[in-house]
């Protein structure tokens, strides 16, 4: 399989926060900013492996900042590693002052998917091909967070995770 660019798959999804996606105190439901994250994350990862998705964990969600009421919310979707049939996506979250139009950073997250046929079963995805600093920084991170997953789901034995021991064991 050919591998794909980040670039080719990247989605960016903005929403309006609209008075009933708020709480008691004009924030922003993080279970709604959630399903705005996952919807953004799996176009995300269908447009790279040209296939349905299924999102298989939501890995990391982080609530930095809360976002009120008539922000501009952005999330910008990209693959960080491919593998056989899944796919890391990290978005990124972005509150947009309606004023100035200046864009924060405020939330990530990180979610896994993965392509799957008719009847549920997974098909490969083409790998990734990172191109700037930033994506293979995220690249490579993707496989100690995918190795940290499978030794805690007892699916590798921790001797296995090459990409962890350097994290603890100096040579």
């Amino acid at each position: 399989m050919k591998p794909k660019k980040t670039s080719d798959s990247r989605t960016i999804n903005t929403e309006v926060v609209l008075p009933n996606d708020t709480n008691h105190l004009g924030n922003l439901f993080g279970g709604r900013l959630m399903q705005w994250i996952d919807i953004t994350a799996a176009v995300c990862a269908q447009r790279h492996s040209g296939r349905v998705v299924v999102t298989a964990a939501i890995n990391n969600v982080s609530f930095e900042n809360p976002i009120k009421q008539n922000s501009v919310v952005t999330m910008e979707a990209n693959i960080s590693r491919a593998f056989n049939s899944s796919m890391e996506v990290i978005v990124d979250v972005f509150v947009e002052d309606p004023v100035t139009q200046k864009k924060t950073k405020c939330n990530e997250a990180i979610l896994t998917f993965v392509a799957v046929d008719q009847n549920g079963s997974p098909l490969p995805v083409p790998p990734l091909e990172p191109e700037t600093e930033e994506e293979k920084k995220r690249y490579d991170a993707a496989l100690r967070r995918r190795q940290l997953s499978l030794v805690i789901a007892g699916r590798m034995k921790p001797e296995e995770a090459t990409e962890l021991k350097s994290l603890f064991v100096k040579d």
